[in-house]
């Protein structure tokens, strides 16, 4: 890695090239630098600050319900996240563990600054990447001609950047993930101050230059809570929640985790919190007009909670550190863009905050996003070639989903720079696929989160079968290493074993198989019995997957005949230059919605918001017709 300063030095890398240039140091960025310089390319990432790479903005966490399975598909393809979340956890949490596991999910509180370190030094060690601090200006691209088009939709090619000092870096592709810094708007109160996030500085020009590209932008809406001190929170007056005794690691790579882990704690708001609050509504910028775009609705404000569940006479509020020895606790659960003297009164009347001291308050940001019709499968944009977009500027919500996300941007973006086939997830491969389908196809209206209940596969998009899905692909494309590798075989191979032993042992006349579909078999007295089980029953992932398997068999065994008919939707494909307004008997809404989404399958394009059942069955009669008048090859 080398690291290079562009401000205050113009001219002095003028023309320099790349194969890939990432705008932006977040988790989108991060994870897009590293694919794309693993996979062989010259590429830079260019940002704002160099220590603020990889900077959590919101919460200090890693994972969640669907979040979680991300970031294990992300390790599983040979991503980052999963390591750097596993090095740097101060408290890890299997989600969900009454229900299926189907809807487990791992969840990791970090230590906020030593995870930013520790994934800038992975950026800072790996070889082909080159980081630059400054800001981009403008991106650069050629005008094509008609006849040099690949479809109708594209306009133009990437060829670089323009830096705010005149330097140029030329390249052949470029992945934008400004995250919230795109014409970023902060709130608390009536007080309103551009920046991407406290403290740092709008991308006010990068905005402009892509509504120059053509490209349509939007605004969309997020906001974050205060940050009190610890010594002046009363832990006596909250509930301790402490982490797992057996912790489950993000990444196939780690067998467990080791570090000691800290408690979080959690309290509530009241009614006296509630009426302050209402009292207040029309000194909130959610309510009174100030604030006009969308915001999340899994993760409201509490002031919107307090309107929209005005039933209710409470609401959580989770008091997490910020790290192992900070000073600082995040209030998760009462974000909020209302005026600090109205936060500080919030915060006094909640169980153990009354003395409080608040060293970040809460605020809301608005900023730019595109639109997502406007990219494909693979992320690039539909109008510019070798331009690809990643993270929050997709209208996606979470550090987990921008990863995952920029991953796949620097693999296709690296696979444009050589002509290799580009990578597709699917719904049935991955939830990555669910999130990336979602949003070319459907598009966004408010930030876009991802939930288990998005995927309609997720008996089989587990978080404990990451590896079995991805692993062979990542090892394809080139990000998976031999260690790795080899990991993931011997993995499999004693999975194999396990499973052969289930059906081949024998107990009071049954198979151990039969035994363990029982619920209140785990396998470890069997464990003791036949000792070719113990040490594969302390081998917990293997063992994991073997129960799930063997509990969960009839569930599977009918998604995977659900994931048989969505295959043979998916394998019914669409060229790219069929025109679905020459369809006949197709209803004007349809062939509208197709001409803009450009669906690349039969599966993709009933998917699409607002079709018909009867739009599929006049495409495939168009598409049928079109097959039997095409010309032999």
């Amino acid at each position: 890695m080398r690291f290079e300063t562009c401000r205050m030095a113009a001219g002095t890398m003028r023309a320099k090239h790349y194969d890939v240039l990432v705008i932006g140091g977040g988790h989108a960025g991060a994870e897009a630098a590293w694919a794309a310089a693993r996979l062989g390319g010259s590429t830079a990432m260019v940002t704002f600050r160099r220590d603020a790479i990889g900077r959590m903005s919101c919460n200090p966490a890693i994972g969640g319900i669907g979040k979680g399975q991300i970031v294990r598909e992300i390790d599983a393809l040979g991503g980052l996240m999963g390591i750097v979340a596993d090095e740097t956890g101060i408290q890890f949490r299997m989600l969900n563990r009454r229900k299926g596991p189907a809807v487990w999910a791992p969840r990791a509180q970090s230590d906020l600054e030593d995870y930013a370190a520790t994934l800038r030094r992975y950026l800072e060690d790996c070889s082909n990447l080159t980081i630059i601090e400054a800001e981009v200006e403008s991106i650069e691209v050629e005008k094509l001609t008609k006849h040099s088009r690949n479809s109708a939709d594209v306009e133009s090619v990437v060829t670089g950047v323009i830096l705010h000092d005149g330097t140029r870096l030329s390249a052949t592709a470029v992945v934008v993930t400004a995250g919230t810094f795109l014409n970023g708007l902060m709130h608390t109160g009536d007080e309103r101050t551009p920046g991407g996030r406290i403290g740092e500085a709008a991308a006010i020009a990068l905005s402009n230059s892509l509504r120059r590209l053509g490209l349509e932008l939007a605004r969309l809406k997020t906001g974050t809570p205060a940050r009190a001190h610890r010594d002046s929170i009363d832990f006596s007056r909250v509930a301790e929640q402490p982490g797992d005794p057996d912790p489950v690691p993000f990444s196939f790579m780690h067998d467990g985790v080791t570090q000691s882990q800290v408690p979080c704690w959690i309290t509530y708001t009241n009614p006296a919190v509630h009426e302050l609050i209402r009292s207040n509504l029309h000194r909130a910028p959610l309510f009174t007009g100030q604030i006009e775009s969308l915001g999340p609705r899994y993760c409201p404000s509490i002031e919107t909670k307090v309107v929209r569940f005005a039933d209710k006479d409470k609401h959580q509020v989770f008091l997490e550190p910020e790290g192992r020895a900070s000073e600082r606790i995040y209030l998760n659960g009462i974000s909020t863009s209302l005026p600090r003297d109205v936060q500080q009164a919030i915060i006094g009347r909640i169980p153990g905050l009354e003395n409080a001291r608040i060293l970040q308050w809460g605020y809301a940001i608005e900023y730019d996003f595109v639109p997502p019709e406007q990219i494909d499968a693979t992320l690039m944009t539909k109008r510019v070639r070798g331009l690809f977009l990643a993270g929050q500027v997709n209208g996606t919500s979470g550090y987990e989903e921008a990863a995952g996300q920029g991953l796949l941007a620097g693999m296709n973006a690296i696979h444009y720079c050589t002509g290799k086939r580009p990578i597709i997830l699917g719904r049935d491969q991955a939830y990555v696929g669910v999130m990336i389908d979602d949003l070319v196809t459907r598009g966004v209206v408010e930030p876009y989160r991802m939930f288990t209940s998005r995927a309609e596969h997720r008996m089989y998009l587990r978080y404990d079968n990451a590896d079995a899905r991805l692993t062979p692909l990542g090892r394809e494309v080139g990000l998976v290493d031999d260690a790795r590798w080899e990991r993931f075989q011997r993995k499999s191979r004693r999975l194999n074993e396990l499973r052969a032993l289930l059906d081949g042992i024998q107990h009071e006349g049954k198979s151990l198989r039969q035994w363990l579909k029982r619920p209140e078999e785990d396998g470890q007295r069997f464990s003791k019995m036949y000792s070719e089980l113990s040490d594969l029953y302390r081998e917990t992932d293997v063992w994991a997957s073997a129960l799930v398997e063997v509990k969960y068999a009839g569930y599977i065994e009918r998604q995977q005949r659900s994931l048989e008919q969505f295959r043979q939707m998916e394998q019914e494909r669409i060229p790219d230059a069929f025109n679905f307004k020459e369809i006949k008997h197709l209803r004007f809404e349809a062939a509208e919605r197709w001409t803009a989404i450009r669906p690349h399958s039969v599966g993709q394009a009933a998917r699409v918001s607002g079709i018909h059942p009867t739009d599929i069955t006049v495409l495939l009669v168009a598409l049928a017709r079109c097959e039997r008048d095409s010309p032999p090859v």
